[in-house]
């Protein structure tokens, strides 16, 4: 069972639950066509960053598995929402989770999302106790890619057109960390 202490602080960042009134912030990044170019869904109507609000309002706690756990990133300078951080728990037995965060592109190429996505994997490995998290993303997703191998992730499988999206053939990168790499790394 994973309960974060909210807020979690880095240093320049707020990671909390999401509540209904982050709506406007959300939706302006998740209706945006570069945001969504490389993810299973489409720019975003207000009315579908609501319904996909609602379920992270209800997920920020992880119980059993099966479950996703949604974390808001906020400036702490300002309070700004520029992300979206999920962990879903894949498997209680075998200890596996996979990450998956979103941000607003005003804010790439700052190391925020490496910031916050560090967190994510301390909650994984030090809080829920797991043994292997894994992350996934287009082939063509070059700065996603970049982010999981500057987290420490090795990348373990470059699946060849494993699925159709958004109506095209892509690739899947599949990245990999242990909980012992965790722990060693520098």
């Amino acid at each position: 069972m994973l309960r974060p202490d909210y807020p979690v602080t880095t240093e320049r960042l707020l990671l909390r639950p999401f509540t209904p009134g982050d709506l406007d912030a959300l939706n302006s990044f998740q209706s945006r066509a570069d945001v969504a170019r490389y993810l299973y869904w489409g720019p975003r109507s207000r009315a579908e960053s609501a319904a996909a609000l609602a379920k992270r309002v209800h997920s920020s706690t992880l119980t059993k598995e099966g479950q996703f756990l949604a974390v808001a990133v906020e400036l702490a300078a300002t309070g700004q929402l520029i992300g979206d951080l999920n962990l879903e728990w894949l498997s209680s037995e075998h200890r596996q989770g996979e990450i998956g965060f979103v941000f607003h592109p005003d804010h790439h190429g700052k190391g925020l999302a490496a910031e916050a996505t560090t967190e994510l994997l301390r909650l994984g490995f030090e809080e829920l106790g797991l043994h292997r998290i894994i992350g996934r993303c287009d082939g063509r997703n070059e700065a996603s890619a970049a982010l999981m191998e500057r987290l420490g992730m090795r990348r373990e499988a470059h699946l060849k057109e494993n699925e159709i999206v958004k109506g095209e053939w892509t690739d899947e990168l599949v990245y990999a960390m242990l909980e012992d790499e965790w722990k060693d790394r520098g």
